[in-house]
Parts: structure tokens; C-alpha cells; sequence
């Protein structure tokens, strides 16, 4: 009865306005603020069914792309037959046949199959893995700059982060512009710092647009001066080199938050014992459909060192089905390394 009768993907189209398209790409980096703009953006939602009429959802967000949806068209003819129940040697068969791949299209299915589990126990996929907060700590997450009159300047960041404070957010993540000009970005994590720093936990994610190594320094070492919780996916290794990141782990304070770019699982864990982080990114629907209990899966298991040891991850694993990378702010910063005093201020403004 739990055999899979049925998979089907549904692409749509929407109109997404005061959105450009900056880069010429449509993928989630080339996206920034233009007043009056109108792109038309697609998305797509797969559905499972299986011999007794379950059915299960997912519908993607910014993880859907052309790519990622060839993806998943590919693999799901792959599930027909197979025993829903069997998520395990389903992940892993098709984990095989993405292997040349980003992995992107994979996450749909798996975490509709965790639907259809949460469906046929009649619990959310947050209860399946254990959740027991009804609250979480959120940021403010915010798109790449721009020259178009939205955040287009360094007091513009601090203004928009000031709006998010009286919104109620105490944590504010920035992206800064395209173009990778090392000493803007320091000055924009200066000064952002300079005027909300003394109540807001302040991240920076580059997103890779850094050019060079020595660009990612300097602007870790902004980061250092200004007391940011976390330095995320510097510059243009496209967030994959864990040898380069271990070295600039070495001359920076500031905890770096790495592998959301990194496919796979044993890649991860490869990432973690060769020093490349102190926090690592999780988040549904990312690569294989990371849901917050990778660290459960066998073949993640396998991929750890067998001698004992201190926990390579700054924390205890999230155990629910949101952001990952909040649960390990809270559960796991004083583990990170950090000192003492950022960490418990961390905490503090996360309440």
C-alpha cells in the first residue's frame, strides 16, 4: 500500500515586483531591489502518491531554478514502484544518480517523502524529527545591494537595519553588492556595526563575490573589528575549498559558516574535520534536502573519523525542521570557539 504509484511536478510562473535582475542570470544571487521592476520568476512544487491514495507535497522556494527542476524531472521516474517508506535507500540510490550534478533537484523529493511519512503518522515533518519548540530565533535576511536606490550605500544598510530592529528582529544578515570590491564591503560591515552593533547580532554573508583570498581577509578581519557573529561563503572558490578556508579560519576570530555549497554528505563532513568552519549551513530543500538530521544518516556516519574526540559540529544536531543554522546559534555558541562575552550576547539578543 505504500508503493509509489505516482510523482508529479508542477512548474508555475509569478510576478515578483520592485525585483531586478542584475547579473543577467536568474539565479537567487543576481536578484536585488529595483523600484518599478517586474521579473517573472518560476518555482515548482512536486506531489508523491502511493497505492492508498496518500499523497505529499513540497513546494520549492529560492532553491528552485531551471537547473535544479531538469534535476528533478530526471530522477523522479526513479521513485515509481518503490516503497515509500524506504526514504534511506531511496536518498541514497538517488544521491548515485545525481552524482554528476549539484544535487539541487534532489531536496524536493526526499522532503516530500518525509511529507508523506508526517502524513501517514498524521504529524509535521518538524514533530518526525523530534521538535519541541514552538518558537524560534529569526534574522533578517536581506537581498544582495544595488545601485537603484534601495540599498545602495552603506547608511542605506544601517538604515534598513535599523527598520528591522523596530520590526522586532535582533539579528540582521547582510549580503553586500555583486561587484566584489573588497574595501566597500569592509566599510559597509563598519559601519552597519558602528550604528545597530550595540543591539543587533550582526552576520555577513558575501555570497562568493569576493575575488580573492586576500579580499576575503580583509574583510574578515572587518568583520573581527566589528564583532560579527558569523563570516559566511567569502569569496570565489564558490564556498567548496575546505583547505582555504581552514587557512583563513587561522588568522580570523570571526567563526565562519561554510558548506551550503557543498554537495553531499560526505563532502560535508569532509569539510568539518579538515577545520574549514566552525559553523556549518543547513537548511531544507538545500542540495540533497538537508532537513536538520544529516548528521543521523548512515552514510554521514560513516564519513567521521573513528577515534574519539570533541564534536566536530560547535553543537548538539538541530532537532527541527527550521533553519538549522539558528538552532545552532542558540544550542551551540559558546561551543563555537567564540569568546566568551560575544557568545553570551549572541544568546541574550536571540530571546
Amino acid at each position: 500500500m505504500s508503493r509509489i504509484t505516482r510523482v508529479e511536478i508542477h512548474a508555475f510562473e509569478f510576478d515578483a515586483r520592485n525585483l531586478g535582475v542584475f547579473t543577467g542570470a536568474k539565479s537567487i544571487g543576481a536578484l536585488s531591489y529595483a523600484k518599478g521592476a517586474i521579473t517573472r520568476l518560476m518555482k515548482y512544487a512536486v506531489r508523491i502518491e502511493t497505492a492508498d491514495g496518500c499523497r505529499s507535497e513540497y513546494v520549492t522556494h529560492w532553491v528552485a531554478s531551471a537547473s535544479s527542476l531538469g534535476q528533478t524531472r530526471m530522477l523522479a521516474p526513479r521513485l515509481i514502484g518503490r516503497d515509500a517508506r524506504e526514504r534511506e535507500g531511496i536518498y541514497d540510490d538517488l544521491k548515485r544518480e545525481a552524482r554528476q550534478f549539484d544535487h539541487m533537484g534532489h531536496g524536493p523529493l526526499d522532503i516530500a517523502l518525509w511529507d508523506w511519512a508526517g502524513k501517514q503518522l498524521g504529524c509535521s515533518v518538524a514533530t518526525l524529527l523530534g521538535a519541541h519548540r514552538r518558537r524560534l530565533p529569526v534574522y533578517a535576511r536581506i537581498y544582495h545591494g544595488d545601485r537603484a536606490g534601495g540599498l545602495d550605500s552603506k547608511e542605506a544598510f544601517a538604515a534598513f537595519a535599523e527598520q528591522c530592529y523596530d520590526m522586532g528582529y535582533r539579528a540582521f544578515k547582510l549580503h553586500g553588492w555583486n561587484d566584489g570590491n573588497a574595501r566597500e564591503e569592509a566599510a559597509n560591515v563598519l559601519h552597519v556595526a558602528r550604528v545597530v552593533g550595540d543591539r543587533m547580532t550582526l552576520m555577513l554573508d558575501p555570497a562568493c563575490e569576493l575575488r580573492t583570498f586576500a579580499d576575503a581577509l580583509y574583510v574578515g578581519r572587518a568583520c573581527d573589528e566589528a564583532g560579527y557573529f558569523w563570516y559566511e561563503d567569502p569569496y570565489r572558490d564558490s564556498g567548496v575549498s575546505a583547505f582555504a578556508h581552514a587557512k583563513l579560519r587561522e588568522k580570523l576570530i570571526t567563526p565562519l559558516l561554510m558548506t551550503e555549497h557543498v554537495s553531499g554528505i560526505e563532502p560535508k563532513a569532509d569539510f568539518a574535520i579538515a577545520g574549514g568552519h566552525r559553523l556549518p549551513a543547513f537548511g531544507p530543500g538545500i542540495r540533497h534536502g538537508d532537513n536538520g538530521r544529516d548528521e543521523d544518516r548512515p552514510s554521514l556516519r560513516g564519513a567521521r573519523p573513528r577515534r574519539r574526540g570533541p564534536r566536530l559540529w560547535p553543537g548538539p544536531p538541530p532537532r527541527d525542521g527550521g533553519d538549522a543554522q539558528l538552532e545552532l546559534l542558540r544550542a551551540g555558541a559558546g561551543r563555537a570557539g567564540l569568546p566568551e562575552r560575544r557568545a553570551a550576547d549572541l544568546c541574550l539578543r536571540l530571546q
